[in-house]
């Protein structure tokens, strides 16, 4: 094993800025460098929003079929929407996941002789308010509580690497232009011989919240190697990782890490709620020059 590689998570805790800042970044600059993941605990999101939130997802995924494909993502320009069970593949393989893609307000800017991927970024597809009701209120009160942490904690990560507070800054937009993606996932109970939940990758953009939702272990963080080391349920944290945009743009410092799910075991679903944070697509491209080869690992987006 590499002297600098892990064998666990580490787990940070927020609330240490308050009494020793200098710790906390120190902390976080291992976990960037050497891990690319870490479990962020004593955070500023509401838990009374998050345990509400939760409740909410059993229920969501019990809509009738009919209300779920009413708001397929096929039918959302800006890949905003319902997926069923198995519609994705990770290396070939079926991802055994049913997910809802929903994401922070914001009206589609593109008008003509706009860049194309501005329609990325439009309105959700919300289920039936009849159906499910306070739902819509429940996830936008947390999407707005993760997106003030992660706009924060963009802020940390550049700290950490002796930036400053908006040494990052020239690669995301002003916070009014910009739109966070979240994926609502339940990874069912499968019978057969795969237990690919989701198989290996990297996440694509800049940083990721990952609520783990339930109880069960699933998730795995790939070290340098080889190994797959769990990432168990920590009550009361985050799983935040880094994407590769991070890694680009920080010259490889810091480190996107290869990850998975594996499909639970036992008699009930594993839930997930993931959170991105973005980077501006062209600020990106103007900084790439040419790139002389790409990552055979699958890319996975948000």
């Amino acid at each position: 094993m590499p002297s600098e590689d892990f064998s666990s998570v580490p787990i940070l805790d927020y609330s240490l800025l308050e009494s020793d800042k200098a710790q906390f970044l120190e902390q976080l600059r291992h976990a960037l460098i050497n891990v690319g993941f870490l479990y962020l605990s004593n955070h500023p999101v509401s838990q009374a929003n998050i345990d509400t939130l939760i409740s909410y997802i059993p229920k969501l995924f019990a809509l009738p079929q009919e209300a779920k494909d009413k708001i397929k993502m096929a039918n959302s320009e800006h890949f905003l929407g319902y997926s069923r069970f198995g519609a994705e593949l990770t290396k070939g393989a079926v991802d055994q996941r049913e997910q809802f893609d929903f994401a922070t307000k914001h009206e589609c800017r593109w008008k003509e002789g706009d860049p194309e991927h501005y329609r990325l970024w439009g309105p959700c597809q919300w289920p039936d308010e009849k159906l499910i009701p306070g739902f819509r209120e429940t996830l936008g009160g947390y999407l707005e509580q993760v997106e003030s942490l992660s706009l924060k904690f963009s802020s940390l990560i550049a700290e950490a690497f002796g930036l400053g507070p908006d040494g990052l800054s020239q690669f995301y937009d002003t916070p009014e232009l910009m739109q966070h993606k979240a994926k609502i996932v339940k990874y069912p109970v499968v019978q057969g011989s795969s237990d690919q939940g989701v198989g290996p990758h990297y996440d694509a953009g800049f940083l990721t919240f990952l609520l783990q939702a339930s109880e069960h272990r699933g998730l795995q963080v790939q070290n340098l190697s080889g190994e797959w080391i769990d990432a168990p349920p920590v009550p009361g944290t985050f799983v935040v990782n880094l994407g590769k945009a991070l890694e680009f743009v920080t010259g490889g410092l810091a480190r996107a890490t290869s990850h998975r799910v594996l499909s639970p075991k036992g008699a009930s679903p594993r839930y997930s709620v993931r959170f991105g944070f973005p980077l501006e697509i062209l600020a990106l491209r103007d900084a790439r020059g040419n790139v002389a080869a790409t990552d055979s690992m699958n890319i996975e987006l948000h």
